[in-house]
């Protein structure tokens, strides 16, 4: 049986293992977790990444219409039904090319971000009390999802 072009499940995985690797990092780096709460901030996820497609399809479209063919002017059309569907109903199309490129979901940003600032001690006396590095440590897992 023919392995499909784009596997789903496998591509999460992989983000998900990626993201845990880099928590476990930061937990014997902990000096660098304000860096990296930083990139994480200006990090493009995948709606982000989307919006902007969209758009400049858009644009390119309607320069293309105004300069040449009108049948360019089906582009911004098809585009701005895309992004009307998407607030509509929520839906969000996965492109295989943003996935394999890095670009990760909100969802999973905010996990990493999550887990960070648990090591980091950011919500220490709001949840289960633990002076102790592993202590921290178990608790970023488990935001993780990881038991």
């Amino acid at each position: 049986m023919a392995r499909p072009i784009f596997d789903d499940a496998e591509w999460e995985e992989r983000v998900r293992r990626q993201t845990e690797n880099r928590v476990t990092y930061f937990a014997d780096h902990p000096e660098e977790i304000g860096q990296r709460l930083a990139e994480l901030d200006e990090e493009w996820d995948m709606d982000r990444v989307l919006m902007a497609k969209a758009a400049g399809a858009a644009l390119i479209g309607a320069c293309l219409g105004l300069k040449g063919s009108r049948l360019w002017m089906l582009l911004p059309a098809l585009a701005g039904a895309c992004l009307l569907k998407a607030s509509v109903h929520g839906w969000r199309p996965r492109f295989a090319t943003a996935r394999r490129m890095g670009v990760r979901t909100a969802e999973e940003i905010d996990l990493e971000r999550e887990a960070l600032k648990i090591l980091r001690g950011d919500f220490e006396g709001r949840t289960e009390a633990s002076d102790s590095a592993s202590g921290a440590k178990d608790r970023a897992r488990r935001a993780l999802g990881e038991g």
